[in-house]
């Protein structure tokens, strides 16, 4: 109210006093300062607890999104097998690199990229980069293998087609280039093979132009630049033992000649007269 208005009320009848704020209510604010900053922290205990849901929910959430997106090629079944597959594969990962002492996250799906684990660096030396590299592989071509068996077994071109497309990502995996996991092991047996790697790659990406071969091809020029140059400062990490050398060779071949044989065995003729 202004002084204005003040002059035209009656003197009878003067302005109500202003009660004081009473004590109580002082000491109710701080007590509610204080509720919500216990509420605050009961909610931040929880998201805590939730966060290994979150990141469950992040891995089938992008699982869904994969399927549905390879869905529009091969069909659901199909896509639900496949992105399965990939899953097998990238657990490979996962398991070994924590039984490197590397904290690793569960894997993340990327529709027509594949999928990603992301960790801390990887310590050590080119062994254990090798070992964690074939380590998918390794797993994706068991699961791919079981595809094959269930498809022998129960006579179905369904789950023959499922363990070729699972022999195949594997194989494919194994070229000697980075980020592929292939460049990851041969780094145990030497690094003159990633210049073979970008060959092979280059050749693929001239005779099959592809976005993601193309992608690959880049990434890991980058990559091979980098590592070529940093060779000599992290000498140490390339010092291999000549045993565990040999070791890392004969998986490495061992898993791409049964990869291939794999793909020969599971490989469906198509009479284009049927399409």
């Amino acid at each position: 109210m202004t002084l204005d208005e003040q002059r035209w009320l009656p003197p009878q009848a003067p302005p109500p006093p202003i009660d004081p704020v009473p004590e109580p209510r002082k000491r109710s604010i701080g007590g509610g300062i204080a509720a919500a900053l216990l509420a605050l922290l009961a909610k931040g205990k929880a998201l805590l607890l939730l966060l290994p849901k979150l990141k469950l929910l992040t891995t089938s959430g992008s699982m869904l999104v994969s399927i549905a997106a390879y869905s529009l090629i091969w069909g659901w079944k199909f896509a639900v097998g496949f992105v399965i597959l990939l899953f097998v594969h990238e657990m490979g990962h996962v398991i070994q690199l924590r039984r490197e002492g590397i904290e690793a996250s569960a894997p993340l799906f990327i529709p027509f990229m594949g999928a990603v684990v992301w960790g801390r660096i990887l310590e050590g030396n080119a062994l254990a980069e090798a070992r964690v590299g074939l380590a998918g592989p390794i797993l994706g071509s068991i699961g791919a293998a079981a595809c094959w068996a269930i498809g022998a077994g129960i006579d179905s071109d369904f789950w023959r087609a499922l363990a070729f497309v699972g022999f195949f990502l594997n194989l494919f995996n194994l070229a000697p280039v980075t980020p592929l996991d292939g460049g990851r092991a041969v780094a145990a047996l030497s690094p003159w093979m990633w210049f073979v790697g970008l060959f092979l790659v280059a050749g693929l990406a001239f005779a099959y132009p592809n976005p993601i071969i193309i992608l690959i091809l880049i990434i890991g020029a980058f990559d091979v630049h980098r590592r070529w140059k940093t060779r000599h400062e992290q000498g140490e990490y390339y010092k291999v033992a000549p045993r565990h050398r040999a070791i890392v060779a004969v998986v490495y071949i061992g898993l791409i000649v049964a990869l291939a044989v794999g793909l020969d065995l599971t490989h469906l003729a198509r009479d284009l007269n049927d399409v």
